[in-house]
């Protein structure tokens, strides 16, 4: 019998590629959105790849009861919980609604999962979990520190987890993200921000299209390879398969931990980078206009990854360029 695997958000672009990969693979799985920031046309995504619709409950983790009854309605072997607001410059500004959010709705759902018996989870924790502070690559054991709501909110919620290990004998694994960078190699899903993008590849790829006239680019004398901002850019279907080796690791475990594991390339890509292999995937001119640094912004950021080999026999596999030409492709099929 294929294990039941509970998503949140699951119909966030990665809780979307991570379903596919996860039935293709041999688990089986259920799918929990409240839309807030995703859409049904990645469930429809979704039934265009596997050729089938996974089921799926339109509820808010929020929403004890709505919580409880699929819970306990399903016989499920653990949860990839995605569910979340995520942006960090938004909860700069909005803090309750991210603390209501992630961190209340999260102990709604941690209540209801120990009330049902299920005590297996993998967590999308961040990479902005960490301290500015820190030499680089980031490992797992560098100091920690947050300055919005969003990366207090996750890094909570990984303090919780460990509790929940220690006193109620879960399973857990908080999967640190780095910049995850999107399509399905199908261009069937992928991520649709709503209004003007939080991240750099979507904002490239509005100008591409012309939905934009250019890119701000802030900074461009950073000690780099080009003077602008270097992040370690992870292809959204190598993060899918991240978290389908972290349920199968908490699944097998005999004793009860909880691993916190940054996924991440190794690499970084600068701006001026990633500007180049959006022309080539797209072979259109993209214009831009170099602006001074913003506050807190760091020249690089990037992993060590070597905590993800180890423990979950898992590394990136597919490059930054393969990436992009995968979200041209998604973006070219949804203008």
């Amino acid at each position: 019998m294929k294990p039941l695997i509970l998503l949140t958000g699951g119909l966030w672009y990665i809780g979307s590629h991570t379903c596919v990969t996860l039935e293709q693979s041999g688990f089986k799985t259920i799918l929990l959105d409240n839309l807030s920031n995703s859409s049904l046309s990645s469930l429809d995504g979704i039934e265009r790849i596997l050729g089938y619709r996974p089921v799926f409950y339109d509820a808010d983790i929020r929403d004890r009861g709505a919580v409880a009854s699929i819970l306990k309605s399903n016989d499920f072997s653990g949860v990839i919980h995605f569910a979340g607001l995520k942006s960090v410059g938004e909860s700069v500004n909005e803090p309750f609604e991210y603390y209501n959010n992630n961190i209340q709705g999260s102990f709604v759902f941690f209540e209801e999962m120990e009330r049902a018996g299920i005590r297996n989870i993998v967590f999308s924790s961040s990479a902005t979990v960490y301290s500015a502070d820190n030499t680089l690559p980031l490992i797992e054991e560098a100091e920690l520190g947050t300055t919005n709501a969003y990366a207090t909110s996750k890094l909570t919620l990984e303090f919780v987890l460990r509790n929940l290990v220690a006193a109620k004998k879960w399973n857990a694994i908080a999967l640190r993200y780095f910049n995850p960078i999107w399509a399905h190699p199908s261009g069937y899903i992928g991520e649709r921000p709503n209004g003007v993008p939080n991240n750099l590849l979507p904002y490239i790829l509005d100008v591409a299209i012309g939905k934009r006239d250019k890119v701000w680019v802030y900074g461009d004398d950073y000690d780099t390879v080009d003077g602008t901002g270097v992040r370690d850019y992870i292809d959204v279907n190598d993060l899918a398969e991240a978290h389908l080796a972290a349920i199968h690791k908490v699944l097998t475990w005999d004793t009860q931990s909880f691993h916190a594991i940054n996924i991440g390339t190794g690499n970084g890509t600068s701006v001026l980078e990633m500007i180049e292999n959006v022309r080539l995937a797209s072979k259109k001119d993209i214009p831009y206009t170099i602006l001074s640094r913003r506050p807190g912004d760091l020249a690089s950021v990037y992993a060590d990854s070597s905590c993800a080999r180890e423990l979950l026999w898992w590394e990136a596999k597919r490059s930054v360029q393969q990436a992009v030409e995968d979200s041209w492709r998604f973006v070219c099929n949804n203008i």
